[in-house]
């Protein structure tokens, strides 16, 4: 079968012709039905620094995965030929595209335990997304940053993981405020139901924000998010922008605030994205490519010339 393989940093994927799948004990195959595109396949193209995560090379990138169950191996009980599932990707084995062949193609073998079963009203398409642009924002929102109703949350950037975490916020019931550096996508804040845009997290100063979640991360971002925050008041890192910030500890120390990471999510977090984004009150905005247009679409992603999340169908 045809699948997209990465060799190295800086060179271009490989179409290659690889076996089939086939299952062992305690996984299944999938006919793959959607993939999707994350920023972090770009980083892992373009950085060397990302080599020490992928050991085994080539491999098949891509780790937003959803599809149909086309073979079960031995003793897998919880799902059946014709399931329709989406992929965690913090997954037992290693994480696909990273630890072992991932969505770049058109049938995967995963372990059970790692299959989330989708909604029936649920497309695949939001299934791939929210198997981790969902994961993530949800995690970094609902449970690193414990953000509740009535709760005053700033999110920095509105990129693919920001406008899906700001609008999980608004479901939950808090006032959003939202800082976004590119005014061209202002409209779509107000399109997610967040109470004001900026452009700088430095005009929140003394806002006293309840919780700040960070999805740019390009350490001014983080340090003026202190500024921003009430006594006791929470601030979630997620981006990686850069990997380093210099932040005030003086104010850090007298408003007793917490700065605390997020990487990645749990298969509840899957879950419960997949229930919004069934619902309806999660409706990212995702562009639609085929199966031979996934190198063009990690370009443009690189290019920083796309709004909301890639996605690319697969198979039927």
């Amino acid at each position: 079968m045809k699948a997209w393989q990465f060799i190295t940093t800086n060179e271009p994927l490989v179409l290659a012709d690889i076996a089939e799948p086939v299952p062992g004990p305690g996984e299944v195959v999938l006919d793959i039905r959607a993939a999707g595109l994350c920023h972090s396949d770009v980083g892992a193209m373009t950085d060397p620094g990302w080599l020490a995560l992928i050991p085994n090379r080539p491999i098949v990138i891509g780790h937003e995965i959803a599809g149909v169950v086309s073979a079960v191996g031995e003793g897998v009980t919880d799902v059946t030929v014709g399931d329709r599932v989406g992929v965690c990707p913090t997954a037992s084995e290693g994480a696909p595209g990273y630890a072992r062949d991932g969505g770049f193609t058109y049938k995967h073998r995963v372990a059970a335990a790692d299959l989330v079963l989708m909604p029936p009203e649920l497309s695949f398409e939001l299934a791939a997304l929210g198997t981790d642009a969902g994961m993530t924002s949800y995690h970094a929102v609902m449970v690193q940053g414990r953000v509740k109703a009535g709760d005053k949350v700033g999110i920095v950037g509105l990129g693919g993981l920001g406008q899906v975490g700001a609008r999980i916020a608004v479901v939950t019931g808090a006032e959003v405020h939202v800082a976004e550096i590119n005014r061209e996508v202002w409209p779509l804040a107000e399109k997610i139901g967040a109470t004001s845009v900026v452009a700088d997290v430095a005009e929140w100063a003394g806002r006293d924000f309840d919780v700040i979640v960070d999805f740019a991360g390009y350490g001014d971002t983080t340090a003026r998010s202190i500024d921003a925050v009430r006594r006791d008041g929470r601030i979630v890192v997620v981006g990686m922008g850069t990997l380093e910030s210099t932040i005030n500890t003086r104010d850090l120390i007298l408003k007793q605030a917490v700065v605390i990471g997020s990487n990645g999510g749990t298969k509840d977090d899957v879950a419960a994205v997949y229930e919004m984004l069934a619902s309806g009150d999660l409706e990212p905005v995702v562009n639609l490519i085929g199966f031979d247009e996934i190198p063009d679409g990690l370009e443009q992603l690189r290019e920083h010339s796309v709004t909301g999340r890639v996605v690319a169908t697969i198979g039927n």
